[in-house]
């Protein structure tokens, strides 16, 4: 199995899924753990697992569906973000459906059993 971390480790509001790295691998040193830019050409699997930071949640969720969220404004090249990389490599058809562990913004590495809790569940189904 391979679980993309998304987050910027210099942004507070955004560090948390790459702070959370080391002990996602010392919990599953069978998954392999790749950090992703969003500014970067990605060569993803056609079912992407994911863990980013998601803004308007208040707890770990897990989403299967990219419409459930909302695009950011883009104004320039530097607004292009995670989700607008997802949905361009749906619509070029390279990916289908991703699975998101969304993590709420404002919260501390105390989330990481949730986290932990959420990846097993998926990784049990598949």
């Amino acid at each position: 199995m391979h679980v993309f971390i998304f987050g910027n480790p210099d942004l507070a509001t955004d560090s948390l899924p790459v702070q959370l790295l080391p002990a996602l691998q010392t919990a599953f040193p069978d998954i392999s753990f790749e950090t992703l830019d969003p500014n970067e050409d990605w060569d993803l699997p056609h079912h992407p697992l994911i863990i980013d930071t998601v803004v308007g949640i208040s707890e770990v969720t897990v989403f299967h569906d990219l419409s459930v969220f909302t695009r950011a404004p883009r104004v320039t090249c530097h607004d292009f973000d995670a989700y607008a990389n997802l949905l361009l490599l749906k619509k070029l058809g390279k990916i289908g459906e991703a699975t998101i562990i969304g993590i709420p913004m404002g919260v501390g590495k105390e989330i990481a059993p949730r986290v932990v809790e959420f990846l097993r569940k998926i990784a049990r189904k598949g």
